[in-house]
């Protein structure tokens, strides 16, 4: 999911060369390649041939754009979580739509939760990512305590174990997924569903 502007910044016009899209993208990755810390502006312009009066153009500082690429990854797994198939019926059910929509959104945004799985939590903007990612597990382990209440977890395991081992192999995936490699991203999301049904499903 593309969000266009941080929480009260209007969207801007892009310049020749790079819209704002682009521009985040080419951004992001110097991100993870060398951390948000130590990619300083001076390396951004290098980057991307652009000067730093032409990078403020699109965003007012490095923190918006750390920001902005984080919403990315955050709206969208936010967003499977809100989608009916996961708010109503059985529980098993609504994990798997869950699952599913966390890999189709690590694949379709892999820059940017690859950016969000690594933040150490230095500034305001990473705490407040961290937090919402937090939000987020805890509302897949509700869905496996939901499970468990009904009967279609396996009665040993727990659901906070449950939400760590299936998140954990969702986010490993940005390890070696790769966008131009033989496997689809539904043919990942079945694999995850397959492994998920194995191992937690109660029969």
């Amino acid at each position: 999911m593309t969000t266009d502007a941080a929480p009260g910044t209007a969207a801007r016009r892009g310049r020749p060369g790079y819209d704002r899209d682009r521009l985040l993208a080419v951004v992001v990755q110097a991100f993870n390649d060398h951390g948000y810390e130590a990619t300083s502006l001076g390396m951004l312009s290098e980057r991307l041939g652009l000067s730093r009066s032409a990078i403020y153009h699109h965003f007012d500082s490095k923190e918006q754009m750390l920001e902005v690429a984080l919403a990315q990854a955050l709206d969208g797994l936010e967003a499977v979580f809100d989608e009916p198939e996961a708010t109503t019926g059985p529980a098993d059910a609504r994990i798997r739509h869950v699952l599913r929509g966390a890999v189709l959104v690590l694949t379709a945004e892999l820059p940017s939760v690859t950016l969000l799985l690594r933040l150490r939590g230095n500034t305001e903007v990473e705490r407040a990512a961290l937090a919402r990612r937090r939000a987020i597990d805890g509302r897949l382990r509700t869905l496996f305590e939901l499970a468990r209440d009904e009967g279609t977890l396996r009665p040993e395991v727990d659901p906070r174990l449950a939400e760590r081992l299936t998140f954990g192999m969702v986010n490993s995936l940005v390890e070696w997924y790769r966008p131009d490699g033989r496997t689809s991203p539904e043919a990942l999301a079945d694999a995850v569903l397959a492994y998920v049904d194995a191992g937690l499903t109660a029969r």
